[in-house]
């Protein structure tokens, strides 16, 4: 399960229905290209107050992927 707040961002920053973005979602599946990663990881970090390495958004190929690493950060 997604988190809501992080659901809503993605769907907010990137245009698209909340009902697309799932833990499996890929950010190319959501028209996401690499700009937009970084984009939305810099609204991540001001949401959640949380600094997020750059490697980390490279990595990123899911939502999933985010919600893990973000509950990494925020426990």
């Amino acid at each position: 399960m997604t988190n809501p707040t992080l659901q809503r961002i993605i769907s907010e920053h990137l245009g698209v229905a909340a009902e697309q973005v799932t833990s499996d979602a890929s950010f190319e599946s959501l028209g996401a290209d690499s700009l937009d990663t970084v984009e939305l990881a810099m609204v991540i970090e001001q949401k959640f107050d949380v600094i997020i390495e750059d490697e980390a958004v490279e990595s990123w190929k899911t939502v999933g992927d985010v919600d893990a690493y973000l509950s990494k950060l925020t426990g």
